[in-house]
């Protein structure tokens, strides 16, 4: 009888412990209490995570607005004024320059250079059939010389014309450059407007660097022409003391021979 009171208050006090924490009652979870201070912790994390980006945030914009300043004033400080190109100017007393200027100033010569030339006059074939192989072969050489002087002169005078004709275009490219490059425009100072601007200027310096190994072209070509005479003088003079030589060693041989057989039939009477 005791025993079936005891197991009877037990469950009553156990439904009654049910009752109070489902009616207000707190009851304590382990498992929740740790993963509530897991979240808090991560919490905190992430608000630590977030005040060092907006610091660098800060960081980077300070930095970009101290980037973004313009010296005051470009144009008074920086632009300065270089000489301009002027075209080849000369007299044209006897009217044969006109057209040489043309081509020095244009690049189109119309016959300019001959025109300011001596001309170059055709040997006759008679002439050519009067001589002999060397005297034929030195002609044709020196024939070519001035024929190749001519060409190498009138591509000179071509490059030069064109680099003259072009450099109003060129130096006009070169002041819009300029003014964009000192201007305080924010419109043309963003970072694709200064690599646009750094473009243009290296593809302006390219198209300067090839005229100029134009211009050192035409000059190596008329030294290796001028190179090439004087190898033609030395040539000739070298050639004519060795037909001199061959020609004086066969006069003495026929002067000795023609002596030793007058003095072998020499008679005294």
């Amino acid at each position: 009888m005791k025993k079936r009171m005891l197991v009877i208050l037990i469950v009553m006090g156990l439904a009654v412990g049910t009752a109070s924490a489902q009616f207000g009652g707190v009851v304590y979870d382990p498992t929740n209490y740790a993963n509530a201070l897991k979240r808090y912790f991560q919490l905190q994390q992430q608000l630590i995570q977030l005040k060092n980006s907006y610091s660098q945030l800060v960081a980077q914009y300070n930095l970009a607005v101290q980037m973004a300043k313009n010296i005051q004033n470009m144009p008074a400080r920086y632009r300065a004024v270089f000489s301009q190109w002027r075209n080849g100017t000369a007299l044209n007393t006897f009217g044969n320059t006109s057209g040489w200027m043309t081509g020095i100033n244009s690049g189109t010569s119309n016959g300019g250079y001959q025109q300011a030339t001596t001309q170059l006059l055709p040997y006759s074939p008679d002439h050519l059939s009067g001589m002999n192989a060397d005297e034929l072969s030195r002609v044709k050489s020196q024939y070519a010389s001035v024929e190749l002087s001519d060409g190498a002169n009138t591509t000179a005078m071509a490059t030069i014309g064109s680099i003259r004709g072009n450099a109003q275009s060129v130096q006009t490219q070169i002041a819009n450059l300029e003014q964009d490059s000192l201007s305080s425009d924010p419109n043309l100072n963003t970072e694709v407007s200064v690599l646009n601007k750094i473009n243009a200027a290296g593809v302006l310096t390219l198209r300067t660097l090839q005229d100029s190994n134009k211009l050192l072209a035409s000059l190596v070509e008329q030294q290796t022409i001028l190179a090439k005479q004087q190898r033609e003088s030395t040539t000739n003079a070298i050639n004519a003391e060795i037909q001199r030589r061959a020609s004086l060693a066969g006069n003495l041989a026929q002067v000795t021979g023609t002596m030793t057989d007058s003095l072998q039939n020499f008679r005294m009477p």
